[in-house]
């Protein structure tokens, strides 16, 4: 049973910097791409990064290049998101999610929901202003 198990979220203050992990389990994680999303209250859910584990190449957002950036340890079967200089607008519950490796081939791909089979639980990151 494949699981994504994220975590890291919390109550941090405009401009701090926080770093989220997505720790996956149940699969060959070479064989996959690693998706973050996240949603706020009231608001579909967006793409923020993805990465290929195979090789580690990166997509971001448009809106996320720059205090975003996504990474793995292959070692431990976990990807990192750190966020850098937090704004209020980046509260939400981060998601990440897993995909058959092949299936990210690009910015659009890695930024659907569409893409992605399976889903993490949710971290919730809180910024106070």
């Amino acid at each position: 049973e494949v699981q994504l198990q994220a975590s890291g979220g919390g109550l941090v203050q405009t401009g701090d910097s926080l770093r989220l992990s997505c720790e996956a389990s149940g699969l060959t994680f070479e064989d996959y791409s690693v998706g973050w999303f996240r949603q706020a209250p009231g608001k579909e859910r967006e793409g923020v990064s993805g990465i290929e584990i195979s090789d580690g190449t990166t997509y971001y957002a448009d809106s996320m290049k720059g205090r975003f950036a996504v990474s793995r340890d292959n070692a431990k079967n976990t990807v990192y998101l750190q966020i850098d200089s937090l704004k209020p607008e980046d509260a939400a519950t981060y998601f990440c999610a897993s995909a058959t490796a092949g299936r990210m081939v690009g910015s659009a791909t890695a930024g659907s929901i569409y893409t992605y089979a399976y889903w993490g639980q949710g971290t919730l990151v809180t910024v106070s202003s």
